[in-house]
């Protein structure tokens, strides 16, 4: 047999361990794992680099439909496979939103156009507007797995123990955006000594942690499968870590911001550190550093959320939220979390995929397996620049940032489409 793709001197880690392999790639799947591989009809050298399973970012903001002058599905899936990412779960706070059958098969029609695999998250509710389901059932026999209205929380109780009961008979998971209209209207930043020494109405923490201890009950409730979007506080980790240690059955993601910068960040107003849930205190960063080492947190997650620059160049407390993260994601985690590689890579790869019903198709080097790869050299320093990259928007906090950790290649379903930390197309 002919290897069309062989990937060369790399140390292999997935979840079942290290080794040192080459990795052989036929029609788009794994077909060896051998001590050498030559003869290759094309080889890539991944000599001092890790060959990992493909990321998987469960918290993409694409934007398309609607909103293209800030990001295309083509474009974030080409920002997306330069940061090492192999699949995304596109969120439905598109125009329109992802409510209906017409728009998913338009978002997964989009996608199957793209560099990497997009998978879609409908909308829990018509327009995300909190007030009427929508077709679950329906979307779910296009493909639908996860239903979330993020951007927005579900506020009432029983419009979600409804959705969380309706989609129990799918094995739907609702993902929630935790946050509590009611104590969070009006605010930009978080709470506290920093905002009210810049004078700027912030958003409590408990606008999350009530939302987080009202839906753990729910899902106590119901037995439905629920999920917790970009937790920021240490109040959230908390009560995440008390569900899962009462048999609920909850996950839990933290965004890559929320590891890396506090509300310190927001003292000069730039707006690019406007994000919400806001950036929070140096306590919040350490907790939630603590659930992600201790498997409390399941996930990291970008919430890529590209904005346009006029958009984004408005004053703090009139600029949008949100920040690009598919590029820099696997680079901070490598940089700032003191925790070993294969539980970084476990954080960005086959436990998001787990949540989001990909195992399948990623999170494993193995043979039959869909050759879904990334190969970064863990060593390599590299300095942000948003100049370079690959998404239309530029909203990056960390410009002029230096970070260890650079991808060199990306194999998606077989296809070469990152070679020496260039797109191919």
């Amino acid at each position: 047999m002919t290897i069309q793709l062989a990937i060369r001197g790399g140390r292999v880690i997935d979840a079942s361990g290290e080794r040192r392999v080459d990795v052989g790639i036929n029609d788009g799947q794994i077909v060896a794992l051998e001590e050498s591989i030559d003869g290759a009809a094309r080889e890539v050298d991944a000599a001092g680099c890790v060959v990992s399973p493909g990321l998987v970012d469960m918290h993409t903001h694409l934007r398309q439909p609607g909103k293209e002058e800030a990001e295309t599905i083509e474009t974030g899936s080409r920002a997306a496979v330069l940061g090492g990412y192999t699949a995304l779960l596109a969120m439905p706070n598109t125009t329109p939103a992802i409510d209906s059958a017409a728009v998913v098969r338009e978002v997964q029609e989009l996608g199957r156009q793209s560099l990497c695999d997009v998978e879609v998250a409908a909308a829990v509710t018509v327009g995300r507007t909190g007030e009427q389901l929508t077709p679950m059932a329906e979307l779910a026999e296009l493909g639908v797995k996860v239903f979330t209205d993020d951007g927005d929380g579900v506020q009432d109780a029983r419009m979600m123990r409804r959705a969380l009961e309706y989609g129990t008979a799918f094995d739907a998971t609702l993902s929630q955006h935790c946050e509590v209209d009611a104590l969070s209207e009006g605010g930009h930043m978080n709470e506290g000594a920093v905002s009210s020494r810049l004078g700027v109405p912030g958003i409590p923490a408990e606008a999350e942690e009530l939302m987080i201890s009202r839906d753990v009950a729910l899902a106590r409730l119901t037995g439905a499968k629920v999920h917790f979007q970009h937790c920021s506080t240490a109040g959230s980790v908390e009560l995440v870590r008390a569900a899962k240690a009462a048999g609920i059955r909850v996950t839990a993601e933290a965004a890559t911001h929320h590891f890396t910068l506090t509300d310190e960040c927001c003292a000069d107003y730039n707006p690019m550190f406007k994000v919400n849930p806001p950036l929070r205190t140096a306590a919040d960063v350490a907790a939630i550093k603590a659930g992600l080492a201790d498997g409390t947190i399941d996930a990291i997650a970008t919430d890529h959320a590209p904005h346009t620059p006029e958009a984004k160049d408005m004053p703090f407390d009139q600029a949008p939220c949100g920040m690009l993260g598919l590029e820099t994601a696997l680079a901070l985690a490598l940089t700032e979390l003191e925790l070993p590689i294969e539980t970084v890579l476990g954080l960005l790869s086959w436990r998001p995929a787990a949540i989001i019903g990909l195992s399948d198709s990623h999170g494993a080097i193995a043979v039959g397996r869909p050759a879904n790869v990334c190969v970064f050299d863990p060593s390599e320093s590299w300095t942000v620049d948003p100049a370079k990259l690959a998404s239309i928007a530029r909203n990056t906090p960390y410009a002029g940032r230096t970070v260890n950790g650079r991808v060199r290649h990306t194999v998606a379903s077989g296809e070469l489409v990152v070679t020496d930390g260039e797109a191919q197309r």
